[in-house]
This record gives structure tokens, sequence and C-alpha cells, in this order.
């Protein structure tokens, strides 16, 4: 049986998540696809952080290099989060003719372009399933089983920290700040929540989107943006009166040739199939013109549930080993 070499840059709680899908379902992973995934190096810069699991530390290394100059590793997956360096090191990676993974939407919505030029040139996989809606299998569905569509509208709870909060303010009448502290103290909110709260987050996942399902580049920067930190209970109340819901939506859409784009707090419809997802599940809602209306719901965030998309990448990639 053939075998895929593997490097893991980062063992948050995404690689942590990696890490355990593809050791514990292993010998599933033989059976479907013929190859076996085998994880050679780990990068680990902070040896004392708590890990959602441990990895042999025969193959943990605080130099990237490692497993970017490595001639045995096959696929690089990235995901330490944030531009830099993690730009550099996918751009790096694939010049050495290696394929890349990524959950890293920051990275991936700065540098699309670049990042999607450089694997073409290399002759390398770039995929990145995971920097949109966590383990909602969104963008492999955009770009194999619904290819053949126009793309005409896509809308998209793609935040689960707001989508958190604003259930909390409407089904308990609570205050924006009250529930904030209740989402960092559950883990749901960052103590500075500041980019899932004004929306940039939602802005590099809808700069993603976009680039695929429109084939146009827009930067996060140049999305208009709104967060929900100024919607008060006051909002929340004067909408349920008019059975309507508020949520933080991305949406893009063409109509009559104009592309119209923004991430934004929204008055749905109660009975709209949006306004039902609650709490930190995340949702994309795509208009095609031959499939018509489709939703694509679960969750958006976790180690597992990430981890489970950035396996399908690597499943993806393997599958051409055999």
């Amino acid at each position: 049986m053939k075998t895929a070499n593997i490097g893991l840059l980062g063992f948050g709680n995404v690689g942590g998540g990696t890490y355990k899908i593809l050791t514990d379902n292993k010998k599933l992973i033989e059976n479907r696809i013929g190859v076996s995934p085998k994880i050679v190096k780990i990068l680990q810069r902070n040896r004392n952080k708590k890990r959602l699991v441990d990895a042999n530390p025969n193959l943990l290394t605080e130099d990237p290099d490692d497993i970017i100059n490595n001639p045995d590793i096959d696929i690089v997956v990235e995901m330490l989060g944030g531009i830099e360096p993690a730009t550099s090191f996918m751009l790096q990676s694939m010049k050495h003719k290696k394929h890349v993974v990524s959950a890293n939407k920051a990275a991936i919505a700065a540098n699309y372009e670049l990042l999607m030029s450089t694997a073409k040139e290399n002759n390398v996989e770039f995929l990145f399933e995971a920097s949109v809606a966590g383990g909602i299998p969104v963008l492999t569905a955009m770009t194999n089983a619904l290819e053949a569509n126009n793309f005409v509208e896509i809308m998209g709870i793609l935040n689960g920290t707001t989508n958190y909060i604003l259930t909390k303010m409407t089904e308990e009448g609570l205050p924006y700040e009250e529930v904030l502290k209740d989402a960092q103290a559950k883990g749901f909110a960052e103590a500075d929540p500041t980019a899932d709260v004004e929306g940039i987050d939602a802005a590099n996942k809808l700069s993603i989107l976009m680039a695929l399902a429109f084939n146009k580049y827009v930067a996060p920067s140049d999305i208009p943006t709104t967060g929900i930190s100024k919607i008060t209970s006051e909002d929340i109340k004067a909408a349920s009166e008019q059975n309507k819901k508020i949520k933080l939506i991305g949406s893009a859409s063409v109509k009559n040739g104009k592309f119209d784009y923004s991430v934004k707090p929204v008055l749905l419809d109660a009975s709209h199939p949006l306004a039902g997802v609650s709490n930190e599940f995340n949702a994309v809602y795509i208009t095609g013109d031959m499939v018509g209306e489709l939703m694509f719901y679960g969750k958006g965030a976790g180690p597992l549930p990430t981890g489970s998309a950035v396996c399908g990448d690597i499943l993806s990639i393997m599958k051409k080993y055999k």
C-alpha cells in the first residue's frame, strides 16, 4: 500500500483534531482509499501548552524547515492561524513541490490570488475546505457537485460567536454586553472578540466564498462590513414584533450584471431557513441557476469538525496517489 507522508504546521485545536482523526481512523482511511496517511513531522513551538491529544515526541519539531524542506513530506497542512508567517510557509512549501492544505481563512483571504497562482505554477494542490464554516463541506460542493451552475446568490451565517450572541439575546432577552461575557466564559468568544463581533472573520470567509462562486476576488478589507456590537435588546424586540430575527449575514449576489456583497446584521423573516440557525452553528445558503436553493448547515468550528474538513482535503490529494 502506498503511503502519503504528511507534515503538520501547527498543533493547536485544529491540528490536534486532524492528528486524532488521521490516527484513530487510519485503518478506515486505508480501507476506503487504499493509501496510508503517515504523519512525519509536527511543528509545535509551545511544548508546555495543554493539547487535545499527545503526539509521539519524536514527531515534534520547533523548526518549520523540518517540514517545508523535508524531501520525504508530500502534503503540508497549515493550521497556524494569522496571515504571517503562515502565508510564507505555504508559499515555500508549494515551491518545494508539496501539496498544501490549510484551515487559515485570514491568510487565504488576504493572499488568495498569490496562493492559487503559486500552486498552479508548481503543479501542486492547494485545498482549504476548513477555512470556511468548519466541518461543513460547502467549498467542496461548490467546486465539484455544483460546478455546472452559475451561482446567483450566497448568504451565510459564517461566524459562530456572533450567532451565539444573537441567539441568546433573542431567546433570553439579555443585553449584548452580558451575552458577550457569557460567550467568553464558555469559550465561544475570544478575550479580544473584535474579529468576530465586528464581522472581520465573516468577511474573510465571504471573500473566499465569492472567489470560488463568482471567480472574482475581493479583499476582505474591501467588503462593506458592519458587526453586531451596536445591536441592542430594543433592536431584537422590534425584530421579534415583526416576526423577524436579526442575523449577521455575509452575502454576495449577481443581479442584472451588478455584483453586490456585504457583511452586516440583516432582518430575516422567521420562516427563512437561516433564521432557524441557532447558537454556535453556521449555515451557507446558496442559489444556483440550475440547482435552485440549497442550504449547508453544521458546526462551524471545533477541533474535530474542522479537523474533519482538513482531513477531507488530505484524502482528496491522497486518492491521486493510487
